[in-house]
């Protein structure tokens, strides 16, 4: 069986020299970017353990030391949740505590290499010397990859819905859909990893596809990351300081407050168009009618029934529309859009359709026919 699996090294190899070279190179350049930010500086970090994992793998193959155990599971888990909330968390510091994340990863990683133990998939459950530890190995990673990626799809998610109370224009980078992608791809990936290493334990083969299949999956990760990493810009800075504690006032002179931010509100965004700016953000509003931040929030939450983002792009929305169904404007529909504050074309026709049910181009056919009539 070891005859087997050292047949098929060459490719093994191969793919490990690429994914060091990959890991390192993409290290230096999300490392090297100006004003890099923590979370920059956590994914370079990510890269150059995941180099580190690479590496281990082409010199177990280059000494003929080649094990089975693939611990790069236990670094990529902590690291996913390290990189989230570096991104997500205000205030999100790197503690030497958080160094214990990776013990895990380090202690088997260590423990393959000192024993020189084969772990191979075929004698996973052999009641052997190793049975034990192949047990606790198998356990701990499931456990890793379950608890690290819960909590960081579940910061992505709250950091998503806090953008909508935060800006009015959110593109994909701000809203680190690339992160969600890979946290959510990872997990099918897990659990299909997962079913095939059962089913070839349970016939007892031979074959190294789970190995290859997690590194070929770890490499084009290591691409991934590099690509969005080095274009992702530090979206902490959408949240400023929390505002102060609301002071303590009775009922009435609550309600009669709300009553004088909604009609400053209003007045901003509807009479003076404040809308119509695609950089308007909820701190710009709360400078502008003079309230809070957290004030304009709980307003438009709680008495208006929607949030800063949606209030703003259907503002924008029904601007969009007038125009679209006047006969005499000659503006392209992408002028109107941008006319109407949406930053890019995507968040128009996106926020349009989602609004109107349909796109701003069959909206406005729609709405001429109906005037020729």
């Amino acid at each position: 069986m070891i005859s087997t699996y050292k047949s098929q090294n060459s490719d093994m190899e191969h793919l490990a020299w690429i994914g060091l070279s990959q890991s390192l190179f993409g290290a230096l350049l999300v490392g090297s970017k100006s004003n890099a930010s923590l979370p920059d500086k956590i994914l370079s970090i990510w890269l150059l353990l995941m180099a580190v994992v690479f590496l281990s793998l082409g010199l177990d193959i280059r000494s003929n030391s080649f094990t089975t155990l693939t611990s790069s599971f236990l670094l990529f888990n902590p690291l996913l949740y390290l990189y989230s909330a570096g991104s997500t968390v205000k205030g999100f510091k790197l503690k030497w505590t958080h160094t214990f994340h990776l013990l895990p990863f380090i202690f088997f990683e260590a423990y393959s290499h000192i024993t020189k133990i084969e772990f191979l998939p075929g004698a996973y459950f052999e009641r052997d010397g190793e049975f034990l530890i192949r047990i606790i190995f198998g356990v701990v990673n499931i456990a890793s990859w379950f608890g690290y990626t819960a909590v960081a799809l579940m910061l992505i998610h709250k950091h998503r819905m806090r953008l909508k109370d935060e800006l009015s224009s959110i593109d994909s980078m701000d809203k680190l859909s690339w992160l969600l992608f890979i946290s959510i791809f990872y997990t099918v990936y897990w659990i299909v990893l997962l079913i095939v290493s059962l089913t070839i334990v349970s016939i007892r083969s031979s074959s190294l596809f789970p190995m290859v299949y997690n590194y070929a999956v770890l490499l084009g990760m290591a691409f991934i990351i590099t690509y969005y990493g080095v274009r992702q810009r530090e979206i902490a800075r959408f949240f400023r300081e929390a505002d102060a504690e609301s002071e303590s006032i009775n009922e009435g002179d609550e309600n009669m407050r709300h009553v004088n931010v909604e009609r400053a509100i209003r007045s901003f965004m509807e009479e003076e168009r404040g809308f119509t700016n695609p950089e308007l953000s909820l701190q710009s509003l709360s400078e502008s009618s003079g309230f809070p931040r957290y004030l304009v929030t709980e307003v438009l939450n709680n008495r208006m029934g929607t949030n800063f983002f949606t209030y703003v792009n259907g503002l924008r929305t029904q601007e969009a529309k007038r125009l679209l169904s006047s006969p005499d404007n000659k503006y392209s529909i992408e002028a109107i859009g941008f006319e109407c504050g949406f930053k890019s074309r995507s968040s128009f026709y996106t926020f349009f359709k989602k609004s109107v049910g349909m796109t701003p181009n069959e909206f406005k056919l729609s709405a001429l026919r109906q005037k020729d009539v």
